[in-house]
């Protein structure tokens, strides 16, 4: 049976206060954990505004602002929403840069216009799906792979691979991805889901 070793505390379970709090204060390894705890989520607005190709463009520079602007955040429980909102502006910005490229009729059917706030539809979607996302790495260990491996690729692994990857038998899967959904439900409900 494969066994992780955790030679650290995992930090992206450090709530956004200590995250930032740490981040400030210089942690590299803090920065790591607010990146990898949030890149789905900057990802997630320029795919669902149909930029895929500029994504990791948008990316960066939300990362670069993030980097300059964090003293700035007033209160750390509203991390997750100033990212949407600066990932929102970003991608605006990198459209009116691409205006200029491409013919209006090409550009009409996009899902924003202007560049004040995050549409309120889109702002509750992002943060449902993160909220699932901070649920999911609230599991265990093994929980947490196995949710991954079955909801969050694309496309997804036949039980035989997750099996073989997490050293399990293959007629378990089933009921293991039973006990986590199950823990996962109960994790959502505990925050509010």
């Amino acid at each position: 049976m494969n066994v992780a070793v955790k030679l650290q505390p995992d930090r992206t379970s450090w709530s956004d206060e200590r995250l930032v709090s740490e981040c400030l204060k210089g942690s590299e390894q803090a920065w790591c954990a607010l990146i990898d705890k949030y890149k789905n989520l900057i990802y997630s607005i320029p795919v669902k505004l149909g930029m895929y190709e500029d994504a990791p463009e948008i990316f960066q520079a939300v990362c670069v602002d993030l980097l300059t602007d964090l003293p700035k955040l007033r209160e750390s429980r509203a991390l997750p929403k100033w990212l949407m909102q600066i990932c929102y502006h970003k991608c605006l910005q990198h459209r009116r840069k691409s205006d200029n490229q491409i013919p209006p009729q090409d550009n009409d059917d996009l899902p924003f216009t202007d560049d004040s706030l995050l549409p309120e539809n889109m702002l509750s979607h992002l943060q449902q799906e993160q909220l699932v996302r901070d649920a999911v790495s609230e599991l265990s260990p093994r929980c947490e792979r196995l949710v991954r491996m079955l909801f969050f690729e694309n496309p997804p692994r036949p039980y035989q691979d997750i099996a073989k990857k997490l050293d399990l038998a293959t007629g378990s899967i089933g009921f293991i991805r039973g006990r986590c959904l199950s823990k996962l439900r109960k994790q959502l409900e505990k925050m509010g889901f």
